[in-house]
């Protein structure tokens, strides 16, 4: 369970801090913790995340893969420990505190610690309910005493430093005084080998090549710190499990979005259902194609490699664990790797199954008057996660910006990951109404669809406008807003979709969106942040009317299969 499982980390970490000074310097930091929860209430925050047991069906594995499964399970743990320290470094000390603390709502802080892998409600943009210093913005990545400036200045002064600086591989630390560069491989290298044996020892285990070629493969990796060609052989997993395990997403770095964060997702595989989904990888040339933008603005180069896979969650590790829960991912991030191989979508149908019950289907029910929230379906949710991940494979990836080559990440910063989920949402739609129109999804659905995707806006705005999946949904929200797509009803209090109107703003809205990120202009881009992120008085209506309804569910998994 990850109470225990942090519980054994804090008390690790106050034994490493009692060996041999880490020869990095650390910035000292305001430690006297205080309860800061006046107007917060704790027990309400955590109540917003509904307790769901998961027990996925894993009666068909072999009795080797089970025993690998269950080696991925433990390897996981690690992961968690160093992502709890990517987030904050004083976070296992943090935690020792109030462990050791005698508050009457001590356990209900350990809870919500273990929850937000530390002191920040994710869903209130990151509001400290326990001490009086602020989460860093650069989470564990950098020092907390570091400005952007600081960092661009070093730069200017070491260019022979920005690649390692700006690594998706690296934290950067002080030392004698300086800004240093030190690779994951070296931060966190007694967790990392301790999850290498263990993912050698699963590869020992399974019947499956191809995954012990990839786990022996990333283990490497973790020790080079180099993951290009672990990352291609994770293109080519088949079987019964499918194992993401690794550095991934950079949405912690709220600084400049360099950083990854440490996660795993075990699942196992249907293959039936994966099968059933297949075809629509064949269609991504097509959809390309067909986006509605200048050929320029088009991205032909990746590889035309794109496995579906529809599994179920076993369990998870690191930033897959933290708050709000993944329904599906889309990897790997490098964009080397997606125009050799293109790109792995992978469905987590037990979460989503979860979320479809417990929260989208009674949140269709405020947002839209009667007759249109009875249209809402778990297979159009389950559509719309699909061809939302998909989407992140199409549009612009490697740019041309004043004649060097760069990506749309580099140049947008901290604000890629917002303006990225939002396109591989506005444009999932898009392409949904594209294989309607070639009669490979049912055109009689349309509106169906539409009802769905237009109430999923409202179940992401729930995460804070800090979260970029919230982010990309309040930039869809109010733009179709703009153009006249829901209509407010006040005595009701809920909206009226204009169906035709709102099938046109995805397409105008998919366009505006790809044009942005080709273009690379990070002011532009801000711009439009700026104008279509605050939610109108109508939309925080809606909000308020679903607090009774669970924000997001907590999956409870077994610790072994």
């Amino acid at each position: 369970m990850r109470k225990i499982f942090l519980s054994s980390l804090a008390s690790a970490a106050l034994l490493i801090a009692c060996g041999p000074k880490n020869e990095v310097e650390i910035a000292p930091i305001k430690t006297d913790i205080k309860a800061e929860t006046q107007g917060y209430d704790l027990a309400r925050q955590y109540s917003k995340f509904a307790e769901v047991k998961m027990n996925p069906d894993t009666s068909f594995l072999s009795e080797g893969n089970r025993a690998a499964v269950n080696k991925l399970i433990e390897a996981s743990k690690y992961l968690s420990e160093i992502y709890l320290l990517q987030l904050d470094v004083r976070n296992p000390e943090i935690r020792a505190e109030i462990a050791a603390s005698d508050r009457p709502d001590k356990q209900l802080l350990l809870d919500m610690f273990d929850l937000h892998f530390g002191v920040c409600d994710g869903l209130e943009d990151g509001k400290v309910f326990y001490g009086d210093t602020p989460c860093p913005k650069g989470g564990g990545f950098y020092p907390a005493d570091m400005t952007k400036q600081e960092f661009e200045d070093h730069i200017a002064a070491h260019p022979e430093d920005e690649e390692a600086f700006t690594s998706g591989y690296t934290v950067i630390r002080r030392k004698e005084g300086k800004l240093v560069a030190v690779p994951y491989s070296i931060e966190y290298r007694k967790p990392l080998l301790a999850a290498v044996d263990l993912m050698r020892e699963a590869g020992e285990l399974t019947d499956n090549v191809r995954l012990r070629t990839f786990l022996r493969k990333r283990a490497a990796a973790f020790l080079r710190n180099d993951y290009f060609d672990s990352e291609l052989a994770w293109m080519d997993l088949d079987g019964d499990i499918e194992i993401a395990i690794g550095p991934y997403e950079v949405y912690d770095d709220k600084l400049f979005g360099y950083k990854t964060a440490f996660e795993s997702f075990v699942t196992v595989k249907n293959p039936e259902e994966s099968k059933a989904l297949a075809k629509y990888k064949n269609f991504l040339k097509d959809m390309e194609a067909n986006l509605p933008v200048e050929d320029q603005y088009k991205n032909f180069d990746r590889g035309a490699k794109s496995p579906i896979v529809v599994s179920y969650q076993v369990h998870g590790g690191g930033d897959n664990e933290n708050g709000v829960q993944t329904i599906a991912f889309n990897l790997p991030n490098d964009e080397r790797v997606r125009e050799a191989k293109g790109a792995k979508k992978v469905i987590l149908n037990n979460v989503l199954g979860a979320k479809y019950d417990r929260i989208l289907a009674p949140i269709g029910e405020r947002v839209l008057v009667p007759e249109q929230a009875k249209l809402t379906a778990k297979k159009w949710m389950s559509n719309n996660t699909l061809f939302h991940e998909l989407s992140h494979s199409l549009g612009p990836g490697t740019i041309t910006v004043d004649g060097v080559e760069t990506t749309v990440n580099a140049q947008l910063k901290d604000l890629a990951s917002g303006v990225e989920e939002g396109k591989a949402d506005v444009m999932g739609a898009y392409n949904i109404l594209y294989m309607m129109e070639r009669g490979e999804l049912d055109i009689a659905d349309k509106e169906a669809f539409l009802a769905t995707y237009f109430t999923g806006k409202f179940r992401s705005m729930r995460f804070g406008t800090g979260a970029a999946h919230a982010k990309g949904a309040a930039y869809q929200y109010n733009y179709f807003r703009e153009v006249g797509v829901a209509e407010w009803l006040p005595k009701e209090q809920r909206f009226r979709l204009d169906f035709a109107k709102l099938e046109q703003a995805i397409s105008d809205l998919t366009g505006k969106i790809v044009r942005l990120q080709g273009d690379g202009n990070y002011d532009a881009v801000k711009a439009f942040l700026d104008e279509y992120l605050p939610l109108d008085t109508e939309a925080n209506t809606v909000l308020g009317n679903l607090d009774d309804i669970p924000y997001d569910i907590r999956p409870i998994y077994p610790d072994k299969i």
